[in-house]
């Protein structure tokens, strides 16, 4: 038997919440591994259809749930949220890449970034497919970390790719402030690098 309620409390980094049944009584544990399909993630509010389990220890818990409603179209997201940080992007390795070439950097930075950003791309992933499955999730100041040491446009890429980490605004503040902390340390590294250049020419 399916029974019917709404998804009142939800967290996503955990991947788990509970729902209110529409015919009353107590709230219902729900695991995102009871979800039949993980095209969609869980949000707060969500009417949901379920069947009813017990656990080893005697509480409910939902199982094979569905989305009630019909899914909605998702609204695209401004032309300007996402050509605008992937056109920083493409600045931003364009620079170093002349940078490096020209002396103004070492040819190590590039290849140093190059590498925190596979890290941080694989980092993403990873942490996608935890979320996804209900496992063990990296930390976010893990994420921000290799962000900030020089990740991000790998991070950034895989933000885009896996659309992970792109609807929680406070993770994408400071996020943005690492890439920003980031940019001007390496600005003060090239500026003192361009000042040797200039003086042996």
């Amino acid at each position: 038997m399916r029974y019917q309620g709404k998804l009142t409390q939800w967290n996503d980094d955990k991947g788990f919440g509970f729902i209110t049944p529409n015919d009353g009584g107590e709230r219902i544990f729900v695991h995102i591994k009871a979800f039949q399909s993980r095209q969609r993630r869980p949000a707060g509010d969500a009417l949901l259809t379920y069947e009813l389990q017990r656990g080893t220890d005697g509480r409910a818990r939902a199982e094979n749930v569905t989305f009630a409603e019909a899914t909605k179209p998702t609204a695209a997201a401004p032309r300007g949220d996402n050509l605008l940080p992937m056109g920083l992007l493409g600045l931003f390795v364009v620079a170093l890449g002349v940078a490096g070439l020209r002396g103004i950097l070492p040819l190590a930075v590039p290849g140093y970034y190059a590498v925190a950003s596979l890290l941080a791309f694989l980092m993403y992933r990873w942490d996608k497919i935890s979320a996804e499955d209900g496992e063990w999730r990296t930390r976010e100041d893990t994420l921000h970390f290799i962000a900030l040491i020089g990740g991000w446009p790998g991070a950034l890429i895989a933000q885009r790719k896996f659309r992970h980490k792109t609807r929680k605004a406070s993770f994408r503040r400071v996020f943005w402030m690492t890439v920003a902390l980031n940019c001007a340390v390496l600005g003060l590294i090239a500026r003192a690098g361009l000042r040797t250049v200039i003086g042996g020419a």
